[in-house]
């Protein structure tokens, strides 16, 4: 149910087969103030999961672009169809509750403001995501895609070295640090409209083309890129070093996903949404700390059903 305050009373409104925009962000920092709480070890095997999913997807999205007639003839096209294929990986992480970081950044972000976490734990989810998302990228990438013979013709090869030190050696490092802040906006936007559905589908269709937005444009993913420049540096991209892809690599990409995330979407929706709002129940529950302070102050709204238009002090007179 939304909220519609006037004068006289307030309203709460059925939204039928989505959440709006204010139960979504609430549902976001119940998320955040979930995963935070979660015992550290399993929040770590949680983000390897996540390491290890988005890899294989990135794995496949390179694998799409190795098509010699299109590649020459419809480059424009093969791009679109592997940035089509990407958002996978963000379906696949959230429908299973794995930990990514880019996404903790949004949803322990929430929390943090809505004061349920305190800032050390939302850092330490953070920390703890972040190691865990490398340790499963660099697992899917040596193990899987490297001992495992994938990609040794020499045209995927050339096809990896040229990806990578276009991604890596071309940009200046301000420019993948602005890249990055634009990704993760769009990945936290999709976490955020995959969260407004209720169902599978609605999630999924939520969270595809924010995605599909960021993959095509070419913006820098931190985890992602987990994967796709260790794997360049594998198959001896010239240039592209360990030391190179730490400094201009994962550090501006870190930040910039950081910015985009915690800022961009997570302050910008709480600010809109529950920033000095009154609490905000989720199909007429409400979360354990606001209902404390509901019922000591009074102010607890009263339901007759979950289909109920809308029931104030002045429909019961």
């Amino acid at each position: 149910m939304s909220r519609i305050q006037n004068q006289q009373n307030t309203v709460w409104v059925r939204n039928g087969n989505a959440y709006s925009p204010i139960e979504t962000i609430e549902i976001v920092g119940r998320l955040g103030t979930f995963k935070a709480n979660i015992f550290p070890v399993k929040t770590f095997c949680s983000a390897v999961s996540a390491g290890c999913l988005a890899s294989f997807v990135a794995g496949a999205t390179l694998l799409a672009s190795n098509v010699p007639w299109m590649a020459e003839n419809t480059p424009g096209l093969v791009h679109v169809l592997s940035s089509i294929l990407f958002p996978c990986a963000l379906v696949m992480i959230f429908m299973t509750g794995a930990d990514l970081f880019t996404g903790s950044t949004m949803l322990t972000g929430v929390a943090c403001l809505q004061g349920r976490i305190s800032w050390q734990k939302m850092l330490m989810h953070w920390v703890i995501c972040f190691w865990g998302n490398l340790a499963g990228s660099l697992f899917v990438m040596a193990i899987i895609f490297g001992y495992g013979g994938l990609f040794t013709d020499p045209a995927q090869v050339k096809l990896i070295q040229n990806f990578v030190y276009a991604k890596q050696v071309v940009p200046e490092w301000h420019q993948i640090f602005i890249r990055a802040i634009g990704c993760n906006w769009m990945v936290c936007l999709a976490a955020y409209l995959g969260l407004s559905g209720r169902d599978l589908i609605s999630r999924a269709m939520g969270m595809w083309w924010p995605v599909f937005c960021f993959a095509i444009l070419g913006l820098d993913h931190v985890v992602v890129n987990m994967f796709y420049i260790p794997f360049g540096i594998w198959h001896g991209t010239p240039g592209v070093t360990v030391g190179l892809y730490i400094w201009k690599g994962i550090i501006p990409s870190l930040i910039g996903n950081t910015i985009g995330g915690g800022g961009f979407c997570g302050m910008y929706y709480y600010f809109m949404y529950l920033h000095n709002q009154e609490p905000v129940p989720i199909d007429g529950i409400y979360f354990p700390a606001d209902l404390a302070k509901l019922e000591e102050g009074g102010a607890l709204p009263q339901y007759e059903s979950d289909d109920c238009v809308a029931v104030t002090q002045e429909n019961k007179k």
